[in-house]
């Protein structure tokens, strides 16, 4: 039978959507699948009692960019310009969301409320159509510009302010490049680091860039026609050989987040270590590189959905029964989920 979206939609209750990040960052619910037997209920903070020793934790170190700039036109009126990703090197110049889409003009300069000075120029329309490509206007370091003038590109679905712009950041954030936040990796701190690596768990790390698509609902009556966004990833060698080695010593390789799986699959998939890639993971997909997951709670309709009913199977549907009716928080902000790959699948295609 064809895949229908209704097979990846559910009710997620507006007060299940959790607006604010837990403190301290692991004491975050943790919903552990056990195949046939009743889920566990812990706390990410149990981790390493969770996995093995020889196990491979492989994290996105994206950092978020405070992407989100409030500015004015010349003629007075309101702008907003959300930065999605650089498009050269320099990182002036941009592709862009930009409000109002349909007044902007190309060679349009943008200022902010306290200074007249123009601080993006408008370049035209993307091929895309949707978005816009933008120039940031400084001598200095466009990243510094964006530290002093920009707001933290927060989901829409939260609408709470956030006091702490470092609380949708990982602790492990290195490249300043991101739209979104890998919001798995949130749940993580330094200590809890150390107490893996006691227990013989090793972390590698990938880079994959996520742009606001990551959130978008599926468009399209039949899934897997939804036109699927492309990202800018990048798979160290040293993890590559780090997956191999904890599989040859009997370990896994546990990808913290969606956009993990994404970069570790897409290295397999496309043979390349890095580049752009439209990989679209829905059921069937055979995975090579991944065989734990830990992730938060997904939209329903989203193609962050379809992954994880991939990796697990319809059990995901079960699973998320239970995170609702024991009060899991959702999303973003949300608890999370720690899914093993071969027993599910096993148990699904028998």
């Amino acid at each position: 039978m064809p895949l229908q979206l209704s097979d990846f939609d559910y009710e997620l209750p507006e007060d299940r959507i959790a607006q604010t990040p837990i403190a301290p960052r692991d004491a975050a619910r943790l919903l552990v699948d056990q195949g046939d037997m009743v889920p566990q209920h812990r706390r990410v903070r149990d981790l390493p009692e969770l996995l093995r020793p020889d196990d491979l934790l492989v994290v996105n170190d994206t950092k978020v960019i405070p992407a989100r700039l409030a500015l004015r036109r010349t003629t007075g009126g309101a702008a907003e310009v959300l930065l999605l990703e650089s498009l050269d090197e320099t990182r002036r110049c941009w592709e862009a969301l930009v409000r109002p889409g349909g007044k902007v003009r190309p060679g349009e300069e943008l200022h902010t409320d306290d200074d007249e000075t123009p601080v993006v120029r408008m370049l035209g329309r993307s091929d895309a159509g949707d978005t816009f490509h933008v120039e940031l206007l400084t001598d200095g370091d466009p990243l510094d510009l964006l530290d002093r003038l920009g707001d933290m590109p927060l989901p829409p679905y939260i609408r709470t302010r956030l006091d702490d712009p470092d609380r949708y950041q990982t602790v492990y954030a290195a490249e300043p490049a991101s739209a979104a936040a890998p919001t798995a990796g949130l749940h993580f701190t330094d200590e809890l680091f150390d107490r893996l690596r006691s227990r013989g768990v090793q972390v590698a790390t990938v880079e994959l860039v996520v742009g606001l698509d990551t959130f978008q609902p599926i468009s399209t009556t039949n899934p897997l026609d939804h036109p699927m966004h492309t990202e800018r990833y990048r798979v160290p060698p040293s993890t590559i050989d780090a997956c191999a080695a904890a599989r040859a010593q009997g370990g896994r390789v546990v990808a913290i987040g969606t956009t993990a799986v994404r970069a570790l699959e897409s290295a397999a998939a496309r043979g390349e270590l890095s580049g752009r890639t439209d990989l679209f993971i829905s059921r069937g997909f055979e995975w090579q590189m991944v065989d734990v997951l830990l992730t938060n709670f997904h939209l329903p309709k989203t193609t962050l959905l379809m992954m994880i009913d991939a990796f697990v199977g319809p059990r995901w549907r079960q699973l998320y029964e239970v995170a609702l009716r024991e009060q899991y928080r959702f999303l973003s902000f949300g608890d999370a989920m720690l899914l093993e790959r071969s027993a599910l699948l096993e148990r699904s295609t028998s």
